[in-house]
């Protein structure tokens, strides 16, 4: 298996090609693993744009055309079963670079803290100003995460939202673009997720600064997220094919599907930029290469509907 730094090279050195710039976004735990990904990333052979290759798409695609446009000058909303790629756009020589951010990591509870990240959540935080100073000073987007916020596998269920809206305001206040709030275990709930928001919000949030992180353990994800919708969120983390988990909290589940989120959203009416069955098709695809079963339901689903026609 690759290291981080062969993942990071390869990534940077052979970029995939896209409709829309990549923001390759990697975690680092304190300063010196900031330093150590500044120190591989900093050459000038790495191309932050894809290849030149005239069949290859180039990012950002061209703007829609007029029939793509609706009576109110908004594009019109990709549905489920649509392919935003298929025959709506053509090359186009302009391209916009790809970027890369950071992310880094606090949590709501101590003991959670302690197990995760061998400190105090006020270690935690102080560990965050010299990333953050060095990352800013690199022009590179940091995105914060607060783990546990709405159960802890240590401390239980109530985990108290003024608490993770103190976290999530001190982040945002070292200089975080951008934090995401976890629920790590899966243990929240739609009035807890309600709670939570409205203590974030309370203590002067903004939406626009926050996104939502939740795991899939109680198969409450997707109604967690829709009440983040209601709210005003507009970022959610989720994982293809429900990968992903948490080594310290016993039977969580990885986050919310991608696929399962995609066809939640599109039935909404929101437009995501991102075909679903393309998702399903890489979720089935990656679920086999690691030997594990896939969790989307929706993946499942489409993928079945595919077969049969």
């Amino acid at each position: 298996m690759a290291n981080t730094s062969e993942v990071l090279i390869y990534l940077l050195s052979q970029p995939p090609a896209a409709l829309a710039p990549v923001a390759f976004n990697f975690l680092v735990p304190n300063l010196k693993g900031l330093q150590n990904f500044l120190k591989t990333s900093d050459t000038d052979n790495f191309p932050n744009s894809p290849s030149k290759d005239p069949t290859i798409m180039p990012t950002p695609p061209p703007s829609p055309e007029p029939e793509e446009i609706g009576d109110t000058g908004e594009q019109r909303p990709i549905k489920s079963t649509g392919d935003p790629n298929k025959d709506s756009v053509q090359p186009d020589k302009s391209f916009i670079s790809n970027s890369m951010e950071v992310s880094l990591f606090t949590a709501a509870t101590e003991t959670f803290s302690k197990k995760n990240t061998n400190c105090t959540i006020a270690e935690s935080l102080e560990r965050c100003r010299p990333i953050v100073s060095l990352a800013k000073s690199r022009n590179i987007r940091v995105r914060g995460y607060v783990s546990v916020a709405l159960g802890c596998p240590y401390e239980g269920p109530d985990v108290s939202p003024a608490k993770v809206a103190e976290i999530t305001a001190s982040l945002l206040e070292i200089g975080a673009d951008e934090v995401s709030v976890a629920d790590t275990t899966g243990m929240g709930t739609a009035p807890k997720t309600q709670e939570l928001l409205k203590a974030l919000f309370g203590a002067g949030i903004s939406a626009k600064d926050l996104a939502l992180h939740f795991h899939d353990t109680y198969g409450q994800a997707l109604v967690n997220a829709v009440v983040g919708l209601e709210q005003g969120i507009r970022t959610f983390d989720s994982s293809v094919g429900g990968l992903g988990g948490c080594p310290y909290s016993k039977g969580a589940t990885g986050n919310v599907a991608t696929e399962d989120l995609l066809h939640c959203l599109h039935s909404l009416g929101a437009t995501t930029g991102v075909d679903v069955e393309k998702m399903a098709e890489i979720g089935n695809w990656i679920s086999k290469e690691l030997g594990r079963p896939n969790d989307s339901r929706t993946g499942k689903a489409i993928l079945a509907r595919l077969s049969s026609t």
